[in-house]
């Protein structure tokens, strides 16, 4: 039987960080069937890749024994003919040093397709990262790029010349490359940058000038390392944080110094609102991934919040619950033809700081907002005309636009025991998905997820039912014992501690804001440990 047709996919893994990776770098890992990769690679990047996948280490790192290149190409050929999806993962850009064009030839000869994808080189992330411009408009107006494992073979004479240099593999040839450039003109005193390990939590960076940056990193294994030499080397004192403006040897890195540096933290919000939670994780140096774990969609019929909208007239307070509730309640107003004045009259009362948000961006303030976040909290603090706490008044009648699948059974029941009549409407329906995330899969499969977050009780249904119905999903039993469980508040803690068994964190204000400044907490507290 013929073998189905294999493809090889030459990609840039960028210069260390995950994170740094490209949207379709992570997709073809999260479907390799076959990863050849350098030894450069981090360990966090193979993580993406289903635990299926058949792993290759080649080499590659100076001064290791690596495979030869014949025996890459032999590889890649090989694992395409069998009809396999194969990724060659390599560092940086594949088109810079890469030695991409020998494996591409030997493709091309044996009639394998392939496809090249880029990737974020070190020459260009290094510098960056450590608050090095490698243009200026006075101190530097090009710059270039080389490789100094060979540095005999290079043009000094015509180099020094050149404003700012940067310069890759050159650690293991630091004192012939400073040697070389004094030679031929250039000031002892011209500044120069050593940045080892760029975008890991282990960077580390050297600056000096050419006359004692030797003596500064004696003894210090280099590799792999980028060297910026230039005038803009001074411009970092100027652009990096206040707390890493010391300008000899740091072990200070753009990640390092975070709170959750070297982290990676489960996400399962729902896609439509988890962007903004994951992009402050990141913000903080974790690594995010995301795994929705719950579908926003239509109710089955809108027929009752149709006949609603149509009474709005009739109705003392509007209650919403939750950014879904106002989205989805506003967009149905708009779909029948009204807009915010059809509210005219009628008071709302919200609960937590993101549903405020969500009514302000329709210009409406909220005319209440129990302290704590809490829905269940809403009727011993709602301001009645006869103080919190007393009875509705006569006839009170409250509009509760909610989600279809139920739930604030003690809200509507308590507000009902007050005399005031609720009229409960689904609004939207939230659902489990299908499948889970293939990268959040592989990332759990492999073990490499840190902390798994939660901001509702239905997240942790989802989860585990996902889990459950997943065949390949293979876990181990203690697999939760490395794993914190973090919640945003005390109904979806129950539900982590029914159903996962155990709970690490929760958020002391009940908010996405608040269950980011528990998890930090919790960071710090083990990183001390």
């Amino acid at each position: 039987m013929k073998n189905p047709k294999g493809k090889v996919y030459l990609v840039g893994a960028g210069p260390g960080d995950c994170n740094l990776m490209t949207v379709r770098s992570h997709q073809l890992l999260s479907q390799a069937e076959v990863l050849i990769y350098d030894a450069l690679i981090d360990i966090p990047q193979l993580e993406l890749i289903p635990i299926t996948c058949r792993k290759i280490e080649v080499g590659k790192r100076g001064g290791k024994p690596s495979a030869q290149q014949q025996e890459i190409n032999r590889l890649l050929v090989e694992h395409c003919k069998l009809g396999k999806q194969v990724v060659r993962l390599k560092s940086g850009d594949p088109f810079i040093f890469g030695r991409s064009s020998s494996e591409i030839q030997a493709l091309i000869t044996a009639g394998c397709e392939f496809e090249v994808i880029p990737g974020i080189s070190s020459a260009f992330a290094a510098p960056l990262l450590a608050g090095i411009p490698l243009t200026d408009p006075v101190m530097s107006r090009c710059f270039a790029v080389m490789s100094a494992h060979e540095p005999d073979a290079l043009e000094w004479e015509a180099l020094v010349r050149i404003e700012t240099l940067v310069i890759l593999m050159g650690g293991r040839n630091l004192s012939e490359i400073i040697w070389q450039l004094q030679k031929h003109g250039r000031s002892p005193e011209t500044p120069i940058a050593i940045i080892r390990d760029c975008s890991r939590p282990e960077q580390q960076i050297w600056i000096g000038t050419l006359s004692d940056i030797v003596q500064q990193t004696t003894g210090e294994s280099l590799s792999p390392c980028v060297i910026v030499i230039g005038e803009v080397v001074r411009l970092r004192e100027f652009l990096i944080q206040p707390a890493s403006t010391n300008m000899s040897h740091t072990t200070a890195t753009a990640n390092h110094s975070q709170p959750l540096a070297g982290k990676t933290i489960l996400v399962t919000r729902a896609a439509s609102q988890s962007g903004q939670f994951s992009d402050r994780l990141q913000q903080l140096g974790a690594r995010a991934i995301e795994m929705p774990a719950l579908v926003i969609g239509a109710p089955s019929s809108w027929e009752p919040l149709d006949s609603a909208i149509a009474q709005l007239s009739s109705f003392h307070w509007l209650i919403l619950t939750s950014h879904n509730a106002v989205d989805c309640f506003f967009q149905r107003l708009q779909a029948k033809g009204k807009d915010a004045r059809s509210l005219c009259g009628i008071k709302i009362a919200v609960v937590g700081k993101k549903t405020a948000e969500s009514l302000r961006s329709h210009s409406l303030q909220p005319d209440f907002s129990p302290p704590n976040f809490v829905a269940d909290s809403l009727v011993e603090n709602f301001p009645w005309k006869g103080g919190h706490g007393g009875a509705a008044p006569t006839n009170c009648k409250i509009l509760f636009p909610r989600v279809e699948s139920g739930g604030r059974e003690v809200l509507v029941k308590e507000f009902t025991a007050k005399g005031a009549q609720v009229i409960e409407v689904p609004a939207y329906q939230s659902c489990c998905p299908e499948t889970i995330d293939p990268i959040a899969l592989a990332a759990l499969q492999n073990q490499a997820i840190d902390i798994i977050t939660f901001a509702s009780s239905k997240t942790v249904h989802n989860f585990c039912h996902l889990i459950e119905k997943t065949p390949e999903f293979s876990l181990s039993k203690d697999w939760l014992e490395s794993v914190c469980i973090a919640s945003i508040g005390p109904e979806t803690s129950k539900s982590c501690q029914n159903l996962l068994g155990k709970l690490d964190v929760e958020a002391t204000e009940y908010t996405l804001d608040g269950l980011t400044e528990a998890i930090v907490q919790w960071a710090t507290k083990h990183q001390t440990l």
